[in-house]
């Protein structure tokens, strides 16, 4: 029996036969997506199989196992978080395929319940996210938590206070529960992926993935650095709100603050429908955030009420999923290339094809497990699509379009760039050189010392930096430092007052404040945020260097990871040299506080200050500014240690902690006022 028979041609026998496996893949496949938050296929090849299993259940209802796919919602809450039970339970939603599919559910559910159903819909976009459901009491945020398996969810109450979308506290004194959909927006996912990938860590398939993940942290600081969004849809006591429609529940929402997506569209026929689809299916590119289909929803509530739920799904909506849109191609060489810390990644190179409405041929294969797993070989026919509508990625290879003469294709094993041996690291998929003069790492570390959040050398961007480097002037940052007119000249297009701008600006950067040279030196897990905490702590990059791992883990925000790879990287001799070149042609290795008129004052100095919330009266950088001007540091998160919180409007989390452990609170008033006083 193939799988590709018509379930209208099974046989009882053989529908049982198919049952068994088909439930069993589900189940992996469902794993590896809800729980593990770690897909192997794609949506839409979950999705077609899952419909499959629907439709022989549906001919062979006696066949219907409890602990069958279809008869589960979501994944199971196996994580280290509390779980919290659903008191109302969150389920999940139908799928149909087509325009023509959605139609013919209409046409059911109106000619078949006993219930009037008006063509009368709410139509919203389809986030690709995950579930989340916020409990308010008295107006105050006291829960938030995952779908989990639809009655049991995990707690994720302290991440999501990390997510500036999430009111802490209504503007009414409601006790009401709010469900939406925690997503990652695409500019986050790609930012994310990319730090992974020079970390040498897995990537995430999808910002779907990469949600679930960041909000099932045990650290909300993970959460807090990963950018989650939300929108919120539905409210399962609707009649509290005074609303009753669903389009009256989400202007509601959005009233108390909450995120609601704003292209949601009441439709009153077939062609409005249809028009709504067509409309979101050319957009969807643009969107700032992944979709991946649309919702609909009976948009009187109280005939949602009367239509009810199945034991998985509601009966007054339905999801239209978008067609995969994937092309085959063909695979020509694979790519070698090497980071500024080492990582060397595989990229695929093949026949150029359009998709998702731009023209691809390169596709990254993140590291060798990656490539491995998937087998992708030279000459591999494959099909590609784009993770989340953004990065391209190969699905999967076509296996009977592969070439007789096929070959395992051999990772290699020495530097494309150098030749050095090439190591995998602990905890780590990637592969990396750590030999720390290979060309590659080094030009792209003069790429990255210069540019605008480093040094902030204007005018020294990558091609530069390849010229230098090809004519023997520079094999280190210092180099940068003892360049001269005379060497400049010599440069292709390069005339005097391109010379003159750039030697100015390397000169104006020895005087930086030595935030910008740690952040410039690339040490590992080092951005610019903790380079400025780092250099606020010990003053100097010499008091730095002279700090072991556990000293500099105890600075405020940074912990044991960063505070290991720091002293890591400072007890490498050849780190002592380049410091040494550093400070011998003049650049400055003290933290310089921001320039202001004023002097630290008695008041502030020595002490250490929280912000927290919205500012109205000057923006957070000038507050900080003017903070540390005076002697203050300012740090990022609340501590034992911290002094003064001040808190603007929306405070959350950091606001109830400090008044926890009894520290001292302003507001921004206070603040501003005493602001006009040192003044």
């Amino acid at each position: 029996m193939s799988k590709q028979e018509a379930v209208s041609e099974l046989t009882k026998q053989q529908a049982q036969a198919e049952l068994t496996p088909l439930r069993e893949q589900l189940k992996k496949w469902g794993a590896e997506y809800y729980e593990q938050d770690n897909p192997s296929v794609e949506d839409y090849v979950y999705d077609r199989a899952y419909q499959r299993l629907v439709e022989i259940e549906q001919r062979f209802p006696d066949l219907v196992v409890p602990d069958s796919p279809t008869q589960r919602v979501g994944g199971a809450a196996e994580s280290q978080l509390n779980k919290v039970i659903h008191e109302i339970p969150m389920l999940s939603m139908g799928d149909v395929f087509s325009p023509a599919e959605l139609a013919d559910f209409n046409r059911r559910q109106q000619d078949n319940s006993d219930v009037k159903v008006d063509f009368d819909y709410n139509l919203e976009l389809k986030i690709d996210g995950l579930s989340l459901s916020l409990v308010y009491e008295n107006g105050r945020l006291v829960q938030g938590s995952t779908r989990g398996n639809g009655t049991i969810g995990e707690d994720v109450t302290e991440n999501v206070k990390t997510i500036k979308s999430i009111p802490q506290v209504l503007p009414e004194p409601l006790s009401l529960e709010f469900r939406g959909e925690c997503y990652m927006p695409k500019e986050a996912f790609v930012k994310l992926n990319e730090r992974r990938e020079a970390e040498g860590q897995p990537v995430f398939a999808n910002p779907r993935n990469a949600a679930a993940g960041s909000l099932r942290q045990l650290d909300p600081k993970v959460t807090a650095a990963r950018q989650l969004d939300t929108f919120m849809y539905y409210v399962p006591d609707y009649q509290a709100l005074g609303v009753t429609t669903q389009a009256q529940a989400l202007e509601k929402m959005r009233a108390l603050g909450f995120a609601v997506n704003p292209n949601y569209r009441v439709v009153h026929s077939q062609a409005e429908l249809t028009a709504y689809i067509e409309e979101y299916t050319k957009k969807r590119d643009q969107l700032p955030y992944g979709i991946d289909g649309i919702v609909e929803k009976v948009n009187d509530l109280a005939t949602q009420v009367a239509l009810g739920n199945t034991v998985k799904v509601p009966r007054w909506e339905i999801a239209y999923k978008f067609p995969p849109e994937e092309q085959a191609t063909v695979v020509r060489d694979i790519e070698w290339t090497v980071g500024r810390t080492g990582n060397v990644t595989p990229t695929a190179v093949m026949d150029p094809v359009q998709l998702a409405g731009t023209t691809v041929s390169r596709a990254s294969l993140h590291n060798p497990d990656y490539l491995v797993e998937k087998d992708i070989r030279l000459g591999d026919t494959v099909l590609l699509h784009k993770a989340g509508d953004i990065i391209p990625e190969i699905s999967r290879v076509i296996i009977e379009k592969r070439p007789a003469d096929s070959k395992p294709y051999e990772v290699p094993t020495t530097c494309p760039e150098c030749g050095a041996d090439l190591v995998h690291l602990d905890d780590e998929v990637a592969l990396r050189c750590v030999n720390p003069m290979c060309p590659a790492q080094i030009k792209e570390g003069l790429a990255h010392f210069a540019s605008r959040n480093a040094m902030n050398i204007d005018g020294l961007g990558p091609k530069i930096i390849e010229q230098l480097w090809d004519k023997g002037m520079v094999k280190d940052v210092a180099d940068l430092y003892r360049l001269e007119a005379a060497q400049l000249l010599t440069l292709p297009k390069f005339g005097e007052k391109s010379i003159s701008n750039l030697l100015t600006a390397i000169a104006n950067s020895r005087h930086n404040s030595c935030e910008r040279l740690l952040f410039g030196l690339g040490i590992r897990h080092v951005g610019a945020k903790v380079a400025h905490l780092l250099a606020a702590e010990f003053k100097s990059v010499d008091a730095l260097m002279a700090a072991d791992a556990a000293t500099i883990s105890a600075v405020d925000s940074i912990g044991p990871i960063i505070g290991d790879a720091v002293a890591t990287y400072f007890q490498n001799e050849q780190v002592h040299q380049l410091i040494a070149e550093l400070k011998e042609v003049g650049v400055n290795m003290d933290y310089l506080a921001p320039t202001t008129s004023a002097t630290e004052s008695a008041e502030w100095a020595g002490k250490r200050v929280v912000l927290t919330g919205k500012l109205t009266k000057m923006t957070r950088g000038q507050a900080q500014e003017w903070l540390s001007a005076r002697g203050a540091s300012v740090t990022g998160s609340v501590s034992k240690k911290t002094d003064l919180l001040i808190a603007g409007e929306k405070a959350g989390s950091k606001l109830e902690k400090a008044q926890t452990l009894g520290i001292e609170v302003w507001d921004e008033d206070r603040f501003d006022q005493a602001m006009k006083e040192e003044n």
